[in-house]
């Protein structure tokens, strides 16, 4: 079997859906994977099976038994090992055709340009607005969409941000919620990683129907999902000042 034919194999399901133009271009795409966590994990999971080429895993915690009820990327022999490492030898497992780039780094104000670096969109997996904040900063400075996700219990939301066409994160989220730990069911992790995983996917194809100025929210108590529209704010300090500068050269 040569290796075109293997390539086509392992795609054969989805192919059929993206092409083989997309499949190509799905190989060819860089993702900056901002955390390793709950949605950290589902994401890479299915960046790597559906063929992203390369794959960049930032995360700086060593993996504790806690995490084990939602960070499904991992296992009991991973305890006290970092979660960009063990996660960039389990997305190899899976498939050895892809790219993993694992970086044990804190995102911070200093290197968040450096890290979405060469990358063609970010996805947002953290559990920190502020972290969250810089994301977005980034991506709308080097003009990138931005996927994000967070959870909380069996609730969670995603959106899509596209510089210069959509609402921010801070257009959305002015104030940064209170820091917390939120209890966090497993499930809502894979149901929102899951989500940004299909948003990246269209986002590196240039589909429609993406989540741009809108904010989706799932219940899983009520098991119903519900969107929410949201507008850019033109005074907004993050998506006004980025498009300013890029509009000044």
């Amino acid at each position: 079997m040569t290796e075109h034919s293997r390539a086509w194999t392992r795609y054969a399901r989805q192919v059929p859906l993206l092409g083989q133009e997309g499949q190509e271009r799905l190989s060819g795409a860089r993702v900056l994977v901002a955390g390793a966590g709950g949605l950290g994990s589902v994401v890479s999971l299915y960046l790597a099976a559906a063929g992203v080429g390369r794959l960049r895993i930032v995360d700086q915690d060593v993996v504790e038994v806690s995490n084990l009820n939602r960070q499904i990327i991992y296992r009991e022999e991973d305890l006290g090992r970092g979660k960009a490492d063990r996660t960039s030898r389990r997305l190899m497992e899976l498939n050895s055709e892809i790219e993993v780039e694992p970086l044990a780094a804190t995102i911070d104000r200093d290197n968040v340009m450096d890290l979405a670096g060469g990358c063609d969109l970010i996805v947002d997996a953290m559990d920190s607005f502020q972290c969250r904040y810089l994301l977005n900063d980034a991506a709308l400075r080097r003009g990138m969409p931005l996927v994000h996700g967070a959870v909380s219990g069996f609730h969670g939301q995603a959106t899509t941000v596209v510089p210069g066409r959509t609402a921010c994160l801070r257009c959305i989220f002015p104030r940064a919620p209170p820091k917390v730990a939120p209890p966090v069911l497993g499930a809502t992790c894979g149901i929102i990683g899951s989500i940004q995983a299909t948003e990246a996917v269209k986002c590196i194809l240039g589909m429609e129907g993406r989540l741009e100025n809108r904010l989706l929210i799932w219940d899983g108590v009520e098991a119903c999902m519900d969107q929410l529209g949201v507008e850019r704010n033109d005074e907004c300090p993050a998506c006004s000042q980025a498009l300013r500068r890029r509009d000044n050269g």
